[in-house]
């Protein structure tokens, strides 16, 4: 009889831990929510365009190492020469929209399409018609992040870090709070760690190629990643904008290699995520852009005027996201739809006055 209570008790116990271990795997605890400012869907998903590395107009340094770095006549093998852990890690384990060849529309809503709408329609999840200026003041509309942040166990655990400064007018700190890291604000705080404090001095130092209100991804990121590692936040926004720059600077190998390298600065942080303990298995990972750009001679440019600047496309990967890859004929998807995704991920709904954009099934069920 002692045997069999035991052996009933032993089963209850090992029940209850299967079904808060399967609570715990159905619900990604953090999330990183990576923009990349006015990356095009051709490079993501075909890799460097030809006419454009051959283009002496458009390569300011040397184009044979470009082509030797980048290039390859199958598309697969060149996409993935430019994005390497876009495709084998994110086209293995995640999903990724946006390839029209293959039937993945992707768009902006907002009829602006430049950073400052796009932006703010990726975080509230509302096209709004009168955020129309990059100079437009603090968003009057309620965010993502700022309805994470309310939620218990969240407050004070969102932060974001920013290559453009006009990323805390958007997400309006000065209503919510929020921590965001603007360029060449230092990581403020008692007891920063070795890394946040060599992160806070070099960003002084790096040459302001963009002007004041830009900092290069490179700095961006020393900053976010040495938080990361030192603060552990539950929610991370990301804003980098240098393949933005280099495209309206008509750089098209500058352009590639800041693809390459904000690639590789996902990796990094993903592969370190996967070995502490706080964000292993438990943590997703939403890359994006604002906007989109032109084609042919009209890819330096972006905005309503410019045919094909609406066309962008969503990469997403984590423990609640099924391993779909490059997804095929998935039908109409817009930049609105983000907000209310990424709270679905972290298990809330998200709710604001304004009319906002439906959950993408595929992404968050």
């Amino acid at each position: 009889m002692k045997k069999l209570s035991f052996l009933l008790m032993f089963l209850l116990v090992t029940c209850i831990t299967a079904s808060a271990q399967k609570a715990t795997a159905d619900k990604a605890a953090n999330i990183i929510i990576v923009s990349i400012d006015g990356l095009r869907w051709h490079e993501v998903f075909q890799g460097a365009e030809k006419a454009l590395i051959l283009n002496k107009r458009y390569n300011s340094q040397d184009s044979v190492q470009r082509i030797k770095k980048y290039w390859s006549e199958d598309q697969q093998e060149r996409r993935a020469k430019l994005m390497p852990f876009v495709w084998s890690i994110f086209a293995k384990d995640g999903q990724l929209y946006g390839n029209r060849d293959l039937g993945s529309p992707v768009n902006v809503k907002n009829p602006y399409w430049f950073s400052y709408p796009g932006r703010s329609e990726n975080l509230t999840g509302y096209a709004d018609p009168k955020v129309n200026s990059n100079d437009y003041p603090d968003n009057p509309n309620k965010n993502v992040l700022e309805f994470i942040d309310q939620q218990k166990g969240y407050k004070g655990k969102v932060v974001a870090f920013a290559s453009w400064d006009a990323v805390a007018r958007i997400i309006n700190r000065n209503r919510n709070g929020i921590m965001v890291n603007n360029p060449f604000e230092d990581i403020k705080g008692d007891n920063l760690t070795e890394a946040e404090k060599l992160a806070n001095e070099i960003q002084h130092y790096e040459p302001q190629i963009w002007g004041d209100g830009e900092r290069l991804d490179a700095t961006t990121y020393a900053l976010a990643k040495s938080y990361i590692k030192a603060k552990h936040p539950k929610v991370v926004y990301l804003d980098l904008a240098d393949t933005d720059d280099h495209a309206h600077g008509g750089n098209y190998d500058l352009y590639l290699d800041a693809i390459h390298n904000i690639d590789a600065m996902i990796s990094s942080l993903w592969n370190y995520m996967q070995k502490d303990s706080f964000y292993k298995n438990n943590t997703t990972i939403i890359v994006m852009p604002d906007h989109g750009r032109g084609e042919g001679k009209q890819w330096t440019s972006h905005g309503a005027s410019i045919p094909h600047a609406n066309d962008t496309w969503l990469m997403a990967m984590g423990p609640k996201i099924k391993p779909l890859g490059e997804v095929k004929n998935n039908g109409q998807i817009y930049q609105d739809q983000y907000a209310k995704t990424i709270a679905k991920l972290l298990g809330f709904n998200f709710t604001s006055v304004n009319p906002i954009g439906a959950v993408i099934g595929s992404i968050a069920q």
